[in-house]
């Protein structure tokens, strides 16, 4: 395996120009795509050689189940200061795990939740107005999705604000927003080095939604009035998942009030956003093809070291 399974775990870092760029210069659809597709890779790489370092560690520690082949001195020296790295290792993915079941506990405990109360209710609309005093809006997943908003908020909009306010909503679930981002938060929690993309995919998020409802109204300037109206009176959801983040409101209202964001797959390569994306690319290659470096030559180490 050689330094080989340590790239994977330091690799994201090719990741981080690309997550300011993209937001700036690709349409938040595409910048939305690119960052998670980008996040779960690099995160999934950054877990195997993770769990490839916990195998070599776990193999050294007595009373363990594993063959004892595979504590012999041709499996340590497969992987670079081996002691530490093994140790630290077992250490780090008990981290990771935790991390990532409190993630997916947070995300569902908050869905259950809204939509146990939504019971109540009643309709058959996938809009639920609920009666509260606190202003907010947002889009709550599940089958079906529904666009939960408060009469407060309805309040301190306008009557044709409201149709920009409900398609802005209705972009998250048709778009399946909260996938995107629930992802990419359990890959920041795999990789630290990959938590600035969950800032970036919130806001292209946000953007992707902006547009669609400027799209459906027709109109950008009563789109953007909108956005900034409820972000001024919104309140914080208690208990709210990353689908309930409003995003950086002031950034959104300016590329409401600009033109329709070019719709490219890519950036084009001479320019900062390309060479970011290329970078993020190629990082994000590398990753994949060390992690299975790692995986296969392992394979065959642990292979050779098990007694027939």
């Amino acid at each position: 395996m050689g330094v080989f399974v340590y790239l994977p775990l330091v690799l994201p870092l090719t990741a981080l120009p690309i997550a300011r760029l993209a937001e700036q210069h690709l349409h938040p659809r595409r910048a939305a795509r690119l960052l998670t597709t980008v996040a779960v890779i690099l995160a999934s790489c950054s877990l195997l050689c993770l769990g490839l370092l916990v195998v070599v560690g776990t193999a050294q520690l007595p009373g363990n189940p594993l063959p004892d082949g595979w504590s012999d001195d041709e499996v340590r020296e497969a992987v670079p200061h081996d002691a530490f790295a093994g140790k630290a290792s077992i250490l780090a993915l008990v981290v990771v795990t935790a991390a990532c079941g409190f993630t997916v506990h947070r995300h569902f405990r908050f869905r259950v939740r809204a939509h146990r109360a939504l019971r109540g209710l009643g309709g058959a609309d996938d809009v639920a107005v609920l009666p509260d005093a606190v202003p907010y809006a947002y889009a709550l997943p599940g089958s079906p999705g529904r666009v939960m908003v408060s009469t407060a908020m309805l309040a301190s909009l306008e009557p044709a604000e409201h149709r920009a306010l409900f398609a802005h909503e209705r972009a998250h679930l048709t778009g399946r927003h909260h996938r995107l981002l629930l992802a990419t938060r359990l890959a920041g929690c795999v990789n630290p080095l990959l938590w600035p993309l969950l800032g970036a995919l919130v806001y292209s998020t946000e953007r992707w939604a902006d547009e669609e409802a400027a799209r459906v109204t027709g109109d950008r300037r009563l789109t953007a009035r909108a956005v900034g109206k409820a972000a001024l009176v919104a309140r914080p959801v208690p208990g709210g998942a990353a689908f309930a983040t409003a995003g950086p409101v002031p950034r959104r209202v300016a590329a409401l009030l600009g033109p329709v964001p070019p719709d490219r797959s890519w950036p084009p390569a001479l320019t900062p956003a390309g060479a970011a994306a290329l970078v993020a690319a190629a990082g994000t290659t590398v990753s994949a093809l060390s992690a299975l470096n790692a995986a296969v030559a392992l394979f065959l180490v642990l292979e050779a070291a098990t007694p027939l």
